[in-house]
């Protein structure tokens, strides 16, 4: 992971990638056994989790990521913004946001915001604007 190109400390970091892996202890996965938690740290410095939560009927599968916006608009309201976000999973397998979650994030997060995911190397940090550069957009 680049710390230095990081607008937040190592200790932010750390909270996040915690915070994101306890989330997964709660993820419903019986049909994959893929667990997946994300941690969100809002704008205002709050931080906000989601698990995956998945269904026989396997489109309705909601990952991680789109929980934790879900619970972030749910608790915090539509004008809430996510600074960073951190995807953590107890399989630990390389595992960035899928499309849909990217395009979801889109809604609530900048370009310059942090997604911090595990990689084949350990964790890595992009850019929102790396991970989807041609998100589509209308506000």
């Amino acid at each position: 992971m680049q710390s230095q190109q990081l607008a937040l400390s190592a200790q932010e970091i750390e909270e996040l990638q915690s915070a994101a892996s306890a989330a997964a202890l709660n993820a419903y996965a019986p049909y994959s056994k893929f667990r997946v938690g994300a941690a969100l740290r809002l704008v205002g410095g709050e931080m906000v989790t989601g698990a995956n939560v998945e269904n026989a009927s396997y489109g309705l599968t909601i990952c991680a990521e789109r929980s934790a916006v879900c619970a972030m608009v749910a608790q915090y309201g539509p004008g809430a913004r996510v600074r960073a976000v951190c995807v953590a999973n107890l399989n630990h397998a390389a595992s960035s946001p899928c499309g849909a979650c990217r395009q979801v994030l889109a809604e609530f997060m900048d370009e310059s915001g942090w997604v911090i995911f595990p990689a084949s190397t350990g964790f890595e940090a992009k850019t929102f604007r790396e991970l989807l550069p041609f998100g589509f957009k209308l506000l």
